[in-house]
């Protein structure tokens, strides 16, 4: 066993060695422009792109021309909310999320409503889910958009997406779903979950970082993007710049395996999973498992350790990569904003640790941590008695 072990694959995921080799033609002998139509080195990279436009469509049951390359699934989320805001404004002005969206649709959001544009945040339960009867009593006849995450970031909590996809299909409404942590690891259908418009991030599925996409439906009710990037014509005039030709070929590859390789990812990593869950409630009393546990994604566990004093516990752990939340939220000081909209306490929000496996994790790297987890909390735990007394 190597250290120091890596269980912050929510944050991002390192790259699969096939995806790796994939991509490296692509830096060197096929390096052309897909947009140059004029020669070879231009026609193997439209080729390369194309392809990789396959099978991202293929894992998510959409149809290629669906697909739009971006950076990464934060402007895949600006380009869904703006998008669907500004082209359908002379429609409605309303706009419906969760509060425990990731800070790339809560700040979309923010932005609209400083444009005139009214958001509601609909509650979640204390298990993390929202309920569909809720969400649909915020939907009002100027609702462009709902916008609600497939996987959450901190606490993988699962939504019904194929409920609200119904509701929102029923009320003429569009859907929009944040899906960077499900995509590869839960299985995703835009035709049997009424999904309208899906992101993606490649470094979350071990994929490179610095590509995502968006699906935008075309088959049925055909969706329309005022695009947030302009310049020139690619991705059908959604989103402007030269394509990242090796990063599109490796998150085709990483979407090529996902679908492969997804239903013995799952069970390996919810074996080991539960095997952490299972070892740190027997082990230390008054702990707190965040999020619903029976919806939740295979490869996240996420612990309230009350009585210790988090950022401690993660410097006495400096040989395991773990987090307290979200990456893009890591230097707040502040207790989880998601946390606190389960309505736990400001004790179970200040201090949570992430536990986020991913494919090339072990038994004996878990059945480490578990060991090195509770030694140290016990510890910390005894040193705050001391100190009190």
């Amino acid at each position: 066993m190597k250290l120091p072990i890596y269980l912050d694959y929510h944050a991002t995921t390192p790259v699969d060695p096939r995806v790796l080799q994939a991509m490296l033609p692509y830096f060197t002998e096929n390096f052309g422009n897909p947009a140059s139509h004029n020669h070879s080195f231009g026609w193997t990279g439209a080729t390369a792109v194309e392809n990789a436009r396959k099978h991202v469509a293929r894992l998510i049951n959409a149809s290629p021309k669906e697909i739009v390359f971006t950076a990464g699934a934060s402007e895949s989320d600006n380009l869904a909310i703006k998008g669907v805001a500004n082209r359908y404004r002379d429609r409605g002005d309303h706009i419906v999320t969760l509060p425990t969206e990731h800070k790339a649709v809560l700040h979309s959001a923010e932005r609209l409503a400083q444009e005139g544009f009214r958001v509601t945040y609909v509650r979640v339960q204390s298990d993390g889910l929202v309920d569909p009867a809720d969400l649909e009593r915020a939907i009002t006849d100027k609702t462009l958009l709902v916008s609600v995450m497939a996987a959450h970031n901190e606490i993988g909590v699962i939504q019904p997406l194929a409920e609200i996809g119904r509701i929102c299909r029923a009320r003429g409404v569009l859907f929009h779903t944040d899906a960077a942590q499900a995509t590869g690891k839960i299985p995703l259908d835009v035709e049997a979950m009424q999904i309208d418009l899906l992101s993606i991030a490649g470094h979350k599925m071990y994929g490179p970082k610095g590509i995502g996409a968006l699906y935008v439906r075309q088959r049925g009710r055909r969706v329309e993007l005022t695009p947030v990037l302009d310049g020139g014509g690619h991705e059908g005039g959604l989103r402007a710049g030269t394509l990242n030709v090796p990063g599109i070929v490796g998150l085709g590859q990483a979407c090529g395996i996902c679908r492969l390789e997804m239903p013995q990812d799952a069970s390996l990593l919810s074996a080991l999973r539960d095997r952490l869950k299972d070892g740190l409630l027997a082990a230390l009393p008054g702990i707190h498992v965040n999020g619903s546990l029976e919806h939740r994604l295979p490869n996240n566990l996420n612990v309230s350790f009350p009585g210790v004093d988090v950022p401690t516990l993660l410097t006495a752990l400096n040989d395991i990569a773990l987090s307290m939340g979200s990456a893009c939220s890591s230097g707040s000081p502040e207790p989880s904003y998601v946390l606190r909209a389960l309505g736990v306490s400001d004790e179970i929000a200040s201090t949570p640790l992430r536990f986020g496996l991913g494919r090339f994790n072990t038994a004996e790297e878990i059945d480490f941590t578990l060991g090195r987890v509770v030694e140290t909390v016990k510890r910390l735990r005894d040193m705050g008695k001391t100190t009190a007394a």
